[in-house]
């Protein structure tokens, strides 16, 4: 049964080109119309790729100008400096009535010497039914906080957030940065914290009961032999040139002021 939702997720992930152009043509539509910004592709594509997307969809947690404008969602600079782990991946939902979702992205862990380690490829898909119409993308942000967390991650099943960890919704600003720090000397920290951006004509979708899975086949194309996400996790495999805008993202989120 596991096998089979696996398969049907990666291949959901993979396989969903048509399915997220026809959503992306109608998100595209409403961004012009309202003027929002770049749109983040559903479907994975080389490691590069990937790891500017990555790059990009984090940065725009750590932006300054969020705060000047009047949106006070920035990532505070100390949950990304005790992160464990960042789960980066973008998902498209689209239907009527019925609906189906399908994303991907990449995994990163940071290693007992404080690098980061390579990433590794990870997707998501499944369909729902409900009183809805319409296209949406969303950009996430996952922070892994504790090794457990980068566990789930490493054992080449899948991941059901909020159902194998709990998942929370991160703090956000400079308020969020006493908060954290508050919850660490307690031990209250959720094992991972969620940041959501949407674009698109749902109202956005909830990270829990979400399925993460995998993607063994990517990561043979990235790295060209094969490899389990675990050895990459754990630091068995360089850090890839194509990833040094990722890493210097995270530096930057790491080193910037707590504004």
């Amino acid at each position: 049964m596991f096998n089979q939702f696996k398969e049907q997720a990666a291949k959901a992930a993979q396989g969903a080109t048509s399915f997220g152009q026809q959503a992306g043509r109608s998100i595209n539509d409403f961004t012009q119309k309202s003027g929002a910004g770049k749109i983040n592709s559903p479907v994975l594509g080389t490691l590069s790729d990937e790891c500017h997307k990555a790059a990009g969809i984090l940065g725009e947690f750590i932006k300054k100008e969020e705060i000047e404008n009047g949106f006070d969602t920035i990532i505070p600079v100390s949950v990304i400096k005790n992160a464990k782990g960042l789960a980066i991946f973008t998902v498209v939902k689209a239907g009527f009535l019925w609906s189906g979702r399908a994303g991907s992205g990449i995994v990163v862990a940071r290693l007992p010497d404080g690098r980061w380690s390579a990433p590794t490829a990870i997707a998501t898909g499944g369909i729902g039914f409900g009183a809805q119409v319409g296209a949406d993308i969303t950009d996430f942000v996952l922070i892994l906080n504790s090794d457990e967390a980068v566990k789930a991650f490493s054992k080449g099943g899948n991941v059901t957030l909020g159902g194998n960890l709990s998942v929370s919704a991160g703090p956000i600003g400079a308020g969020g940065e006493a908060s954290i720090a508050g919850d660490i000397k307690a031990g209250k920290v959720a094992p991972m914290f969620s940041y959501s951006r949407s674009k698109g004509l749902f109202a956005g979708m909830s990270i829990e009961g979400t399925a993460l899975v995998e993607l063994s086949k990517s990561n043979t194309k990235f790295y060209g032999r094969a490899i389990k996400a675990e050895q990459i996790l754990k630091g068995e495999v360089a850090p890839p040139e194509e990833a040094a805008v990722l890493y210097d993202t995270i530096k930057r989120a790491e080193e910037r002021d707590p504004y």
